[in-house]
C-alpha cells in the first residue's frame, strides 16, 4: 500500500472533478484505503448525496438520508495557509517528522 500524504482533520482543496466541487475547500472527515482499490476521501459537507434506505424496525417509515460520498484523493490537495493547493514534504526538526509546504517551507 502506498503512503498518503492527506490524512484526517486536513484542509483540503478540489482540485478537479464535478464543476459543482471544483475550487471548494473542507476538512477531511475520514481517508479511506482498501486493497486492491483506489484511495478516497469524505469531505465534510462537500459531495452530498441522497441515499434512499428501506423501512426496518427501527425506523418503520423509510426515508431519504443526505451524506456525504467520498472523492479519489487525486482529485484534492492539501490547502496552504495562503488558500491556494500545496504539495507536502517532509522535513526533521530535532526527532521530529513534521510535514511542510513544498513550495513556502512552512508547517502544515
Amino acid at each position: 500500500m502506498t503512503k498518503l500524504k492527506i490524512k484526517k482533520g486536513d484542509h483540503v482543496i478540489v482540485t478537479t472533478g464535478n464543476k459543482n466541487l471544483k475550487g471548494k475547500t473542507g476538512e477531511v472527515v475520514e481517508v479511506i484505503k482498501k486493497e486492491g482499490k483506489d484511495p478516497r476521501v469524505i469531505i465534510a459537507g462537500l459531495n452530498i448525496v441522497k441515499k434512499h434506505t428501506k423501512p426496518s424496525a427501527q425506523n418503520p417509515q423509510g426515508q431519504i438520508v443526505e451524506r456525504e460520498a467520498s472523492i479519489h484523493i487525486s482529485n484534492v490537495a492539501l490547502m496552504g495557509k495562503n488558500k491556494k493547493p500545496a504539495k507536502a514534504g517532509y522535513r526533521m526538526e530535532g526527532d521530529k517528522k513534521i510535514r511542510i509546504n513544498k513550495k513556502t517551507g512552512e508547517t502544515l
